[in-house]
């Protein structure tokens, strides 16, 4: 296993009060896509700051009422949005792997961490430390969501898998793609037009790359 680096990703750890990041999901159209009135994602999230404040913690939509697929382009990087790769028809098959997510169309997610000490890494090696570490690996869904509230999550040679997403194949087998969420260089089936923009695409399971990390969390609340 690669030898761990301090990262720095604790820069990231305080966002936007959630209030605030209630207001960016409805200006983004996300209560439309999930079928949720405006109204009901700003009282969740200020009864939520109220409970225990907001400092660290990311409120997202359950996976089953907004998908990955309508959530990527909404993701914004030097103007350009954001968008899945071509070979990823299926990115919303990739669901929840050995994760319990609160019964709720929102919840809030604590103790981010982008894991810029695990680049290098192999999703292989970096799962059963995050587990070891009593941390949780974000959904895809999930990382959309932190970036479009923090898009500074997303940085050059520090972006991030989501490890918590899988694709189970019909043999009862995973599938050896892995979500991750990264900055198109603008190079092949990409196009030159999409370079800098925020990119979902997918790495094998078993690969390294140094400028991927492994995002976390504490837990999920409802």
């Amino acid at each position: 296993m690669p030898e761990t680096t301090p990262g720095t990703s604790a820069v990231l750890s305080v966002l936007p009060a959630l209030s605030a990041q209630a207001e960016r999901l409805i200006e983004s159209g996300v209560h439309e896509i999930a079928g949720l009135p405006a109204a009901e994602i700003r009282t969740y999230a200020a009864n939520a700051e109220a409970r225990a404040g907001s400092d660290g913690a990311l409120l997202a939509v359950h996976p089953d009422r907004a998908p990955a697929s309508a959530l990527a382009p909404l993701l914004r990087r030097e103007g350009k949005p954001g968008f899945v790769v071509v070979d990823m028809p299926d990115v919303d098959e990739f669901t929840p792997t050995a994760i319990e997510l609160p019964d709720a169309p929102l919840y809030v997610l604590t103790g981010l961490d982008r894991g810029d000490h695990m680049s290098n890494w192999s999703p292989d090696e970096a799962l059963p430390a995050l587990t070891k570490e009593d941390r949780t690996p974000l959904l895809l869904t999930e990382g959309i969501h932190w970036v479009l509230q923090q898009p500074a999550a997303l940085e050059r040679n520090l972006c991030f898998m989501t490890i918590g997403s899988r694709l189970r194949k019909p043999n009862g087998a995973f599938d050896a793609r892995t979500p991750a969420i990264w900055i198109s260089n603008g190079t092949g089936r990409d196009g030159r037009e999409r370079r800098d923009a925020p990119k979902v695409g997918w790495c094998w399971w078993n690969n390294r790359h140094t400028w991927l990390g492994f995002a976390s969390a504490t837990g999920r609340k409802p």
